[in-house]
């Protein structure tokens, strides 16, 4: 029978724990619906206002000595160069699909009389070598 009462104790524990867990996962999804609807635009800009002050306040610049300042451009700098490279890189990707679209619309159109290679190119003997040993642990050997 105290075994019986054990199990009785352990199943009363196991459904106060799940009704719990519920509880807490409803009290996690209000709190998180109520913090996103109450950051406003208004309360954005006070607290962007409010943080401002007090970073200023805190005076950080004077900690900032030559090699801080150093390590802070170079940091800044690497940001713009990777800003840089990744506005580049989507003009590449325009100018790449800008290609392929007059590449599809020139297949529609008549081809031209002019051979595309010349003939003299074909008639010559490509020779291949093996690569020197330099070449060999380089791109350069990849031919």
């Amino acid at each position: 029978m105290r075994f019986e009462k054990l199990l009785q104790h352990v199943q009363r524990a196991e459904q106060r724990v799940e009704l719990r867990a519920t509880h807490a996962h409803t009290q996690w999804s209000t709190l998180k619906q109520a913090w996103r609807e109450g950051w406003t635009p208004g309360r954005i800009l006070i607290a962007g206002v409010v943080s401002g002050f007090l970073v200023g306040r805190a005076e950080p610049l004077r900690t900032l000595t030559g090699a801080r300042w150093m390590q802070m451009f170079t940091a800044v700098s690497s940001f713009l160069a990777t800003a840089q490279a990744a506005a580049a890189a989507e003009q590449a990707e325009q100018a790449a699909d800008t290609a392929q679209d007059v590449q599809d619309q020139a297949e529609g159109m008549p081809a031209e009389e002019e051979p595309l290679v010349d003939e003299a190119f074909d008639q010559d003997d490509i020779v291949v070598t093996a690569p020197r040993p330099a070449e060999a642990a380089t791109e350069l050997s990849e031919r």
